[in-house]
């Protein structure tokens, strides 16, 4: 029979027993094992050690979901004993690989921060080593030189990931690590503030007369004046989605869209957009299309190169993150105008609990938000019958 005894020093725990004149101990140690736990492998090691002396090789199937969920760390020790077959201890490269496989349906771009992510950690941690190698002592280390190479938005983003990878290795399905070594590491911040920057309506003006071609005028006020997402939100929008009679058009919203019921949202047609979006429809080259911005449609949608060359010819010089930037001016503005409620709904942000406690903005505010009555013009009779033949 094996005994278990406890070390109050380091409050660790071993267990021991005799075979064949042998002496065999697992050591349970620093303090993370509990009494239960401890007394629970004490009798799966008496129990595997009867199962060996009987001549049988495949224990109860007790035992076997055991083993199937105790911690990768039990497993290995039970095998240098011999009590089971060798545990090969699981690498970084097996956690990323299986974490990556596991996330196969994920949208590009999160793809993309997950291999870059990858990259940076295999830069600190070897692909060959074991997982139980990485402590906490090490994630501080690497956390200092990611913050020392890379913006601290960036850092705070890549060890975001490597926390979720982490918890990837300690859901009670693997059992891979019995603690994350991430937990109690601070992130640090996800808001890079030096690169913010208010586009104020004077720097839009000069931003539409610098403009190459109408296409280009329309993308800057879907992201200036209507606050959309961009490439993510703009490439969706058709020309089918904007209700020219009731002041508003509908954005869908992929990077929300896993959210329940936001996957998309209605916004006003603001004077300022709706202007533009005029100019754009009646134009003879948008004949036909479907899309607001067809002229991008089976391309990369990579918009800062020639945004920038824009914004230079403006003599605004430049503008790091301009779509985000453009974004948060007309956040704030409508923040300012209207209320924080409406701020949510239209631009799109995550804020459940201004849902929760407000109502959908009537038609009245749409139509303030457009700088129109409630009557519908002449105009916009004639935009409703052209955008029904279309």
């Amino acid at each position: 029979m094996a005994t278990l005894t406890k070390d109050n020093r380091t409050g660790g725990f071993t267990i021991q027993w005799y075979d064949d004149k042998r002496r065999f101990s697992v050591f349970l140690g620093s303090r993370k094992y509990s009494q239960k736990t401890a007394e629970k492998v004490k009798e799966m090691v008496e129990t595997l050690i009867w199962y060996r002396n009987n001549g049988q090789l495949v224990p109860a199937k007790s035992v076997t979901d055991w083993l199937g969920s105790a911690p990768a760390e039990i497993k290995t020790k039970l095998a240098k004993v011999g009590l089971i077959a060798v545990h090969e201890p699981k690498t970084c490269k097996h956690l990323w690989d299986a974490f990556l496989k596991h996330k196969k349906d994920a949208k590009w771009k999160t793809m993309k921060g997950y291999l870059n992510c990858q990259s940076h950690f295999l830069e600190a941690f070897s692909a060959t080593e074991a997982l139980e190698k990485i402590t906490s002592e090490r994630l501080l280390e690497w956390k200092s030189a990611l913050r020392a190479k890379l913006a601290e938005a960036s850092a705070a983003t890549y060890l975001k990931i490597t926390r979720t990878v982490l918890n990837f290795a300690t859901d009670k399905k693997r059992k891979w690590l019995t603690d994350n070594p991430m937990d109690g590491i601070p992130l640090g911040s996800f808001v890079n503030e030096e690169n913010n920057r208010t586009i104020n309506m004077e720097e839009y003006a000069k931003l539409l007369d610098a403009c190459p071609n109408q296409e280009w005028r329309t993308i800057i006020a879907l992201a200036r004046i209507g606050g959309l997402r961009c490439p993510s939100e703009l490439k969706r929008l058709k020309w089918s989605d904007v209700n020219w009679a009731e002041n508003r058009f509908l954005v869908r919203s992929p990077k929300t869209e896993h959210h329940e019921g936001k996957s998309k949202r209605i916004v006003p047609l603001f004077q300022e957009l709706r202007s533009e979006l005029d100019r754009h429809f009646i134009a003879d080259e948008s004949i036909g299309n479907i899309f607001v911005i067809q002229g991008l449609q089976g391309t990369t949608w990579k918009l800062h190169e020639a945004f920038q060359k824009i914004a230079d010819k403006a003599g605004l010089g430049t503008i790091i993150r301009p779509f985000d930037n453009m974004r948060m001016s007309r956040s704030n503005e409508i923040l300012n105008q209207f209320n924080a409620a409406y701020e949510s709904i239209w631009i799109g942000h995550s804020q459940a609990t201004m849902r929760k406690h407000y109502l959908s903005p009537p038609d009245e505010v749409f139509a303030k938000a457009a700088g129109v009555t409630m009557v519908v013009s002449d105009e916009q009779k004639v935009h409703a019958k052209l955008h029904a033949i279309r």
